[in-house]
């Protein structure tokens, strides 16, 4: 559905620009955040129907992002797909296990990520 709303916190800005292209161009609207702090304050503000997370990040990391989405009661439903370069099992097992509906690993492609968010959403 268009115009559902989609986070990304993620902070590489090649990857953050990717997905603003392709999530914009699928008409969905997009707030971004470079680390875990950016990312709960921009909750703050408006609550996602997505969130697309980094796990290793400045400040505060993808899996300590998502620990706190999932432990705030007005948050806890929002689906979080995390896209990351730690692709070793105990990260994937760990991403899901903190709440991750999906674990996506870089490189990745874009297609397989837009089916994820399709059916995440």
């Amino acid at each position: 559905m268009a115009g559902e709303h989609i986070l990304i916190v993620e902070d590489d800005p090649a990857v953050q620009t990717l997905l603003v292209k392709a999530l914009t161009a699928k008409g969905y609207r997009v707030t971004q955040a470079t680390d875990g702090v950016q990312g709960l304050t921009a909750l703050d503000n408006e609550q996602p129907d997505l969130i697309i997370c980094d796990v290793m990040m400045p400040r505060l990391d993808g899996m300590t992002f998502v620990k706190a989405l999932k432990r705030n009661d007005g948050t806890r439903s929002v689906p979080v797909i995390f896209l990351t370069a730690k692709n070793d099992p105990r990260s994937v097992v760990e991403g899901i296990n903190v709440g991750a509906k999906y674990y996506v690993t870089k490189p990745f492609a874009l297609d397989e990520l837009l089916s994820k968010i399709h059916k995440a959403l």
